[in-house]
């Protein structure tokens, strides 16, 4: 098995290093917390028992090794940033709520890590119109 033996970040990914010498990164936008993070919050983790995790206690943010071998790459051309560029003030963190979804999965969706499926693409719609209609009554 494969373990972690190291982690550092620069301005725009995480990389780890493996036991065997293999360098492995994602973008931080494929951790959303971590990308929210300060310097000194992302640097204070540790590696997991086994050497397969790692565990940011503070943040209650948890990183598998398997996540290392996901290649997507961020695309921020895509319906959910558009409408939340458009929106900019807006907050993510209430809309998720407002929605129904973690705050993490919608930023991963504005940050095209992720794709909503076409029921939940339908979901973010109708909660922006549904806001847009309270915003309205007011």
């Amino acid at each position: 098995m494969v373990k972690i033996k190291k982690i550092w970040f620069d301005a725009k990914r995480i990389f780890l290093m493996t036991d065997s010498g293999e360098t492995l990164s994602r973008p931080l936008e494929a951790f959303p917390v971590l990308k929210d993070a300060s310097e000194s919050e992302r640097l204070d983790f540790t590696i997991g028992r086994f050497g397969d995790d790692i565990r940011w206690e503070k943040l209650d943010e948890d990183v598998h090794i398997s996540s290392f071998y996901d290649t997507t790459e961020p695309n921020p051309d895509n319906e959910v940033a558009r409408i939340f560029s458009r929106f900019p003030q807006i907050n993510v963190s209430e809309m998720a709520k407002y929605i129904g979804i973690n705050k993490s999965l919608l930023a991963k969706y504005i940050y095209g890590i992720k794709k909503p499926s076409v029921e939940r693409m339908q979901k973010i719609r109708q909660a922006f119109h549904m806001m847009g209609q309270e915003l309205i009554a007011v």
